[in-house]
């Protein structure tokens, strides 16, 4: 079979199933031995959040390996393939989110040396408030999570002719293992060992795509030709799907909110020895996020390139557009025994690696927010049990959630939609927390609540009725080249409808479905942050958020925390708690926190120069 002219592909050879199933083992392995070699040292925070000793590389890489989810690795492409080059727009949000959290959440959440963010709340607000914010948290954390490991299970079901539901409970019970025995630390040295399996997937599939197209040239130029490389479409419609607009502004807020007050990330950066090494890590994580998105999106037009004259989802060679990517993996590089192997083991590597996060920090915020409180006299031991426990139970809990997942469309979309639903109105009370001193429990608590009903009543309806063609763009595609074109009765360019909505349009739409309904998903989250903010300051005006008792300054940013990467008094000063009990730790591992500082002062004077810039 020509490759690009549609028809059945290869199957997974003997190889690929010793490669897929090593690449699990080892990461699996990772897990374990950091397991043995901390088996002596089983506290609580050596736990959750790897003795506090970790530098900034490894937490970046695991920062962005979670991140790049098998949602990324499988959505990704097959978005840019659909719907051109915009997704690229994403590196302006990453840049801007890195800067957010790094100068604004990281000094203050290092600063009051929490383990669970909510926490803050807490301190901040009360009790109550605290108890809601890691309720939500959980919810989506736990849905977002079944959606990751029920994403690639599904594609690599359709190609390899693995049982699906076996794929489900695998993943979810290597997850288990490594997260219940290692921690913290076993999930960042594993993301580490998964980022570069992930990223080897994309760079084999451009290099095979761009020899048989002829070179990265013809590539480019059949995109060109095909209009995959119109990025920017400066149109302010908010109801667009993707425009630059929509990606900065709207795309920028949700990253926020998911690096700068999602558990899963804030346990990474404030793992680290150092306020110092905690900010690097976002900055090192922004490039591993500009480089993994390019991989993703490249692959995607390389896809385009291939396919441009017969589309396998109008050919009816796939069943979903996230099937695009494996179907192309096994088209082109199944003559390489083992290489569509290592491709599917990137997939599912980046859902271990969320998925394992995901457990941690769902075990992190249930023993600080909900049994830590009650059982005030735990000894270590009871708690390093209940922790092991805690993971068994949530990773059964997102095994069962990937079932309700499955009734979901696309998975890239719909993933990004639950987190702007959620962190959205979350995000606006930590910041209305952060910045306002006349904020109080009650303005805070009635603004969380009308931001979340208000996402929840655009994100659903989004669901039930999703925006029509002329809202989300999608591009041409062509059957003409098919082999079996003849038995089709498809134009040349087949106008894509329903395959892009992958949930049926029901008949009667109701009038807001066009409106209100088909608001941009990037601005989801913009939307339930000012709502909050906004709600939250007047209810706060109204019951007498002026006449509060003093707050302490520690809960509020400071002007020497914004764009100083270490480099004042003031953050040295702020932070001798976490400093001294590091300092004791030190000398038991192998870090020397003298040679590191000095390893990484010129990177900080960088770090400074382009954050003053």
């Amino acid at each position: 079979m020509t490759t690009g002219t549609g028809g059945p592909v290869a199957s997974f050879s003997v190889w690929d199933y010793v490669v897929f199933v090593g690449t699990v083992l080892g990461a699996a392995g990772i897990g374990l031995f950091q397991a043995i070699r901390g088996g002596k040292n089983t506290s609580s925070d050596e736990f959750l959040l790897g003795g506090r000793q970790m530098t900034a590389v490894p937490v970046a890489m695991s920062l962005t390996a979670s991140f790049m989810s098998g949602i990324t690795v499988i959505g990704t492409p097959a978005e840019a393939y659909r719907f051109g080059a915009a997704f690229w727009i994403f590196g302006i949000s990453y840049a801007i989110m890195s800067i957010i959290t790094a100068e604004i959440f990281v000094p203050l959440f290092y600063r009051l040396g929490i383990t669970s963010t909510y926490e803050y709340l807490e301190m901040r607000f009360n009790k109550l408030i605290r108890v809601i914010g890691t309720t939500m948290y959980i919810i989506q954390t736990a849905l977002y999570t079944g959606m990751v490991i029920y994403a690639p299970a599904l594609a690599l079901n359709q190609i390899t002719g693995l049982n699906l539901w076996g794929v489900l409970v695998a993943t979810g019970v290597v997850c288990i293992v490594y997260c219940t025995l290692g921690g913290l630390k076993a999930v960042i040295w594993t993301d580490v060992f998964q980022m570069v399996i992930m990223l080897a997937g994309f760079v084999a599939v451009i290099a095979r795509g761009a020899v048989i197209q002829g070179g990265l040239g013809k590539i480019w130029d059949d995109c060109y030709q095909g209009g995959r490389l119109n990025m920017f479409d400066f149109d302010p419609d908010p109801l667009k799907r993707h425009t630059f607009w929509t990606i900065v502004v709207g795309g920028s807020v949700m990253w926020a909110s998911i690096y700068s007050i999602n558990q899963s990330q804030v346990q990474r950066y404030i793992s680290c020895k150092t306020l110092t090494q905690a900010k690097l890590s976002l900055y090192v994580n922004m490039i591993g996020l500009w480089v993994t998105v390019s991989l993703a999106v490249f692959s995607g037009l390389t896809m385009y390139s291939i396919y441009k004259n017969c589309d396998p989802l109008t050919n009816g060679d796939v069943g979903a557009l996230d099937q695009l990517l494996p179907y192309l993996v096994m088209d082109i590089l199944a003559a390489y025994p083992g290489v569509p192997g290592l491709f599917v083991a990137a997939a599912y590597s980046g859902t271990l690696s969320t998925v394992s996060s995901s457990i941690n920090a769902l075990v992190a915020v249930t023993v600080e927010d909900f049994i830590r409180p009650v059982y005030k006299n735990l000894t270590d031991k009871q708690v390093t049990w209940m922790n092991m426990g805690l993971s068994v139970f949530f990773g059964f809990l997102c095994i069962g959630m990937a079932a309700i997942a499955s009734l979901m469309g696309s998975i890239l979309q719909a993933a990004l939609s639950i987190f702007g639903m959620i962190s959205g109105p979350l995000l606006g009370l930590y910041l209305l927390g952060m910045f306002w001193r006349t904020a109080n429990s009650t303005g805070g608590l009635t603004g969380l609540i009308v931001g979340l009903v208000i996402t929840l009543w655009v994100g659903i309806g989004a669901q039930i009725y999703p925006p029509l063609a002329d809202k989300t763009n999608p591009l041409p595609i062509s059957v003409a080249g098919c082999n079996r074109t003849e038995d089709l009765n498809y134009t040349t360019l087949a106008p894509w409808t329903s395959a892009v909505t992958l949930t049926p349009l029901p008949d009667n739409r109701p009038a807001l479905a066009d409106s209100w309904y088909s608001l941009s998903y990037l601005y989801f989250c913009l939307l339930g942050t000012l709502v909050t903010v906004i709600v939250g300051l007047v209810v706060s005006a109204i019951t007498g958020g002026c006449k509060q008792e003093k707050l302490s300054s520690d809960l509020f940013v400071r002007r020497s925390d914004l764009f100083c990467a270490g480099c004042g008094k003031d953050s040295e000063a702020s932070e001798p708690e976490i400093n001294e009990k590091a300092e004791s730790e030190l000398k038991k591992g192998s870090n020397n926190a003298g040679f590191q500082d000095s390893q990484f002062n010129i990177v900080e004077k960088d770090v400074e120069k382009v954050t003053k810039m």
